[in-house]
């Protein structure tokens, strides 16, 4: 048995992850903030669905889940006790989530928002983290309810994964992320060349998604906040009172709110 991972296409930017098991045509979404492009992909396919994994309480993040459980009465919905669903399984930091033998660890990766969760699926011993709205290939989500503190902690935490680990955040917000991070460091090669290549793929209407864990810490400002030419790119553009790491990802995230 194989678990395929596959991105649905929502509103204008979302990706609904699906994880997808070959041998019984059985599937799993995360994050359906629609149903319809869900409910047309799976009857395509001849898939059944099984159970949906949320990680926050936004709308596009949540809003095709009644939906979905009316079209398909078996499924097994998996939330936090804040994410605003009728939850069969509520999930906290240190849950185990179960796909068809293979487990998904869950972590609390708040910030975003006060109650965030990520799902770190193994499968063969190959890690892949559907990390929601909290960190996006080159960038991190917007503070709503969480804190700044809270965001930063994440990031770590979700840093200390495999280099080879794979993330899936649920945005296309690849190139715009990284001509923002070319403002910081306008001299990292990576982030050029990727910019390169997601502003091609995004142009086809191809994923630039999902990324290694290696890829992010190169073109990922919000990685690199003790790096000496991720701080003077700050500095160039506010004033900071330290160049803790803590201090220059908060930088980063206002000068984010205002490019």
């Amino acid at each position: 048995m194989s678990i395929q991972i596959h991105p649905i296409k929502a509103f204008n930017d979302n990706y609904i992850w699906t994880l997808i098991n070959d041998s019984n045509k059985q599937a799993i979404v995360i994050d359906p903030g629609q149903a319809t492009p869900v409910i047309e992909y799976l009857e395509a396919q001849d898939l059944d669905l099984i159970a949906i994994w949320t990680t926050h309480h936004h709308y596009d993040h949540t809003g095709g889940v009644a939906e979905l459980q009316e079209h398909f009465p078996m499924t097994h919905l998996v939330a936090h006790s804040e994410h605003t669903v009728d939850e069969d399984q509520t999930i906290k930091d240190g849950s185990t989530v179960s796909a068809w033998g293979y487990s998904a660890q869950v972590w609390d990766v708040s910030g975003h928002t006060a109650s965030h969760m990520a799902y770190i699926l193994d499968v063969d011993g190959h890690k892949h983290c559907f990390c929601g709205d909290t960190l996006f290939s080159g960038g991190c989500g917007r503070v709503f309810t969480g804190t700044i503190e809270q965001l930063y902690a994440s990031f770590k935490r979700l840093n200390d994964l495999p280099a080879d680990a794979l993330y899936y955040p649920a945005h296309e917000y690849t190139a715009s992320n990284l001509r923002f991070g070319l403002s910081i460091e306008p001299n990292n090669e990576a982030m050029q060349h990727t910019l390169l290549q997601a502003e091609e793929k995004t142009s086809q209407g191809i994923p630039t998604l999902p990324v290694t864990v290696e890829h992010e810490r190169a073109v990922n400002v919000f990685l690199r906040t003790d790096e000496p030419t991720v701080i003077a790119g700050v500095e160039a553009k506010m004033k900071l009172d330290d160049d803790k790491p803590l201090t220059v990802f908060a930088a980063l995230r206002e000068l984010k709110n205002n490019f």
